[in-house]
C-alpha cells in the first residue's frame, strides 16, 4: 500500500480515486467543494484533506484532475496552492486537459522546488473510468512515467508514452479533434436522418462494426434518437475548452486546422445558446435549431 493525494472530484476524479482505492492505495483527497468526496469518505483508506497543505506532506506523488489549464494554475500558483509545499521527490501528474504551453511552465516551475511533473490527459469519459479502461498519453522524463505507472494502471487499459513534458497533452489535443469533429457530424447525421424519417434508433446498430462505427456514435446517438440528455457524462463546456486548445495550437505551430476552426465555432454557438453544462448529445438541438 502506498500514500497518494488526488486534487479534484468532477465526473471523472471520483472514479479514479475509487480505482486506486480498489487496487490498494491510500488516497488523500482534496476539492475545492468538499462535499463532492462524500461518496468515498466512509472507505477505510481515504482521507479528506481539507487544505492542500495536507495532500503535499502527506503524499510523494499527486494526482491532478481538473477542469481547465486557470484551474490548475490555481492549484499550484494560488497562496495557499501545492507549490509552497513542494520538495525534492514530489511527483505532479496532471490528468487534466490542459494548453501544452502552459504544461511547460508547470513543469519548470515545480522543477524550481525539485519536484517533477508527468502529464497524462485521459480519454474514455466516465464509463471508461467506472470501468477501468481508460487510455493515456504521456508526457515526461521516462523514469516519472514509470513511476507515474504504478498509480495510472489503476484505472488504465493503456499508458503510452508520447514525448517529453507536453507531448501528453498534444496528444489528447489530437485525441479531442477527432472526438469533437465526430460528435457534430454524428449530430448532423442524425438531424437529417430524421428529416428523412429513417428509424434512428436503429442506426448504431446499423452502423457497428463498419467504418463508420466509433465509440461516440454509440454513446451519442441512442440519446440522441431518443432525446435524453440526462444526467449528462461529459459537457459541451469541456469538448469546447478541446477544440479552443486545438485552435491555439495550430495557430502557434503555423499548421491548417480549418475543419477544427469550424468545429470550435459551432460548438461555441450551441454553448452560447445555453447548453454549456449539458451532455454533447444536445447537440442534435443546435441542427433542428438550424
Amino acid at each position: 500500500m502506498s500514500q497518494v493525494g488526488f486534487i479534484g472530484a468532477g465526473l471523472m476524479g471520483i472514479p479514479m480515486m475509487q480505482a486506486l482505492l480498489d487496487a490498494g492505495h491510500q488516497v488523500y483527497g482534496w476539492n475545492r467543494t468538499l462535499d463532492k468526496l462524500a461518496s468515498l469518505t466512509e472507505h477505510p483508506r481515504f482521507v479528506t484533506c481539507t487544505h492542500l497543505d495536507q495532500v503535499a506532506a502527506s503524499c510523494d506523488t499527486i494526482l491532478i484532475c481538473i477542469a481547465d489549464t486557470q484551474a490548475v494554475k490555481d492549484v499550484i500558483y494560488a497562496p495557499k496552492g501545492l507549490a509552497k509545499d513542494l520538495k525534492s521527490g514530489h511527483l505532479l501528474i496532471d490528468l487534466s486537459s490542459i494548453d501544452p504551453q502552459s504544461t511547460r511552465e508547470l513543469s519548470a516551475y515545480v522543477q524550481t522546488r525539485g519536484a517533477t511533473w508527468v502529464d497524462a490527459p485521459v480519454s474514455g469519459g466516465v464509463q471508461g473510468a467506472q470501468q477501468k479502461r481508460l487510455a493515456i498519453m504521456c508526457g515526461g522524463d521516462a523514469q516519472d512515467v514509470a513511476r507515474a505507472q504504478t498509480y495510472l494502471q489503476s484505472f488504465a487499459r493503456q499508458i503510452t508514452h508520447m514525448g517529453a513534458v507536453g507531448c501528453g497533452q498534444i496528444t489528447k489535443i489530437c485525441n479531442q479533434m477527432l472526438v469533437c469533429t465526430n460528435a457534430l457530424v454524428i449530430a448532423e447525421m442524425m438531424s437529417l436522418a430524421q428529416s428523412c424519417h429513417v428509424e434512428v434508433d436503429k442506426i448504431p446498430q446499423a452502423l457497428a462494426g463498419g467504418f463508420a462505427d466509433s465509440l461516440p456514435l454509440q454513446i451519442l446517438a441512442p440519446q440522441m434518437a431518443q432525446e435524453v440528455f440526462e444526467p449528462a457524462k461529459w459537457h459541451v463546456r469541456t469538448l469546447l475548452k478541446d477544440l479552443d486548445n486545438a485552435v491555439d495550437l495550430a495557430t502557434h505551430e503555423q499548421s491548417a486546422a480549418p475543419i477544427t476552426g469550424l468545429a470550435a465555432q459551432l460548438m461555441r454557438l450551441h454553448a452560447g445558446n445555453g447548453f454549456a453544462d449539458t451532455d454533447p448529445a444536445t447537440l442534435i438541438q443546435l441542427y433542428k435549431q438550424l
